[in-house]
Order: C-alpha cells, then sequence, then structure tokens
C-alpha cells in the first residue's frame, strides 16, 4: 500500500482536525435524529417551536390516508433536525473522504469511516480511533524520517 508523502503531512493533520470536528457534529445530530424518531414513531409526538403550543411544545401526529401529518403550527423542529443530519453527514462524509484519501488507506476503511455517520455512537469511537492511528502513524514516520535524515559520525581509526 502507498504511503502517504512528507509533504502532505500539514495537509493531514487540517484533515484530521476537521474530520474529527465534523465526526462529533454528526454523532450528535444522528443522536437527535434518533431521539426524535422514537418521539415521532414510538410515542406519536413532533416538536415544535412557537405557534399555538408556545416556545417549546410537542404536537401529535395524526395518521391520515397520505401518511403521518404533523398537527402543530410553527417550526417544526423535528424536520429540522432531519435535515440538518443530512446536511451534516454530507460534510462528514467529505471529511472522511479527505482524510480516507490523504493517508491512502484501503477503500473499506473508507466504508467504515462513513459508517460512523448512520450507525448510532460509531461516529464516536471512530474519531477517537482515527485521531490516535493518524497521530501515532505521523509521529513514528516522522521520527524515522528524522533518524534517516542525521548523520552518524564516523568513527576513529577505521584506516
Amino acid at each position: 500500500m502507498p504511503q502517504p508523502k512528507l509533504a502532505t503531512f500539514p495537509a493531514i493533520r487540517g484533515a484530521l482536525r476537521f474530520y474529527q470536528i465534523a465526526s462529533v457534529i454528526t454523532g450528535v445530530m444522528l443522536l437527535l435524529l434518533c431521539t426524535e424518531m422514537v418521539i415521532k414513531y414510538a410515542l406519536g409526538h413532533e416538536l415544535f417551536l412557537g405557534g399555538s403550543g408556545g416556545f417549546l411544545w410537542f404536537a401529535p401526529v395524526i395518521e391520515t390516508a397520505a401518511g403521518q401529518e404533523s398537527t402543530g403550527d410553527g417550526v417544526n423542529l423535528s424536520l429540522g433536525i432531519l435535515i440538518a443530519h443530512g446536511w451534516f453527514y454530507v460534510v462528514y462524509l467529505f471529511a472522511c473522504f479527505r482524510v480516507w484519501s490523504l493517508m491512502r488507506w484501503g477503500f473499506g476503511r473508507f466504508i467504515m469511516l462513513a459508517l460512523g455517520g448512520i450507525v448510532p455512537l460509531l461516529s464516536f469511537f471512530m474519531e477517537a480511533r482515527v485521531g490516535r492511528e493518524v497521530r501515532a502513524y505521523l509521529a513514528e514516520r516522522e521520527a524515522s524520517e528524522a533518524a534517516a535524515s542525521t548523520p552518524t559520525p564516523a568513527t576513529e581509526g577505521t584506516r
């Protein structure tokens, strides 16, 4: 497998930081989305901001011929959480692609990174693991390159 070039190490560090931030945001949004889905489909309510129910309130969801419809008025925060997670997942995929391509990993590793935004809590574990692995790899490569470029002192009496 090809190794990343030393010149890309600053870009790798930046991509790793971006990945870590995107991973945490996506993980939190996914947990909010799962909570919203439980509230909507198991309890039959959606969260609204403003409207006739007050500042924050839950409105019942009713079953109609067209599917489930909300009875609330105001800003539908449940729908907002759904949309926000979708867009943050796109950003997360970009961050995954950036780290994956700079580190020159196999495609299976990219799939594993991408699953972090779909499987609840996985993004938090992947963020910690990838961060640890990439930092260790960069430190090891820099140490080996520094050792290889350091001239060894000439020994006395080798004539």
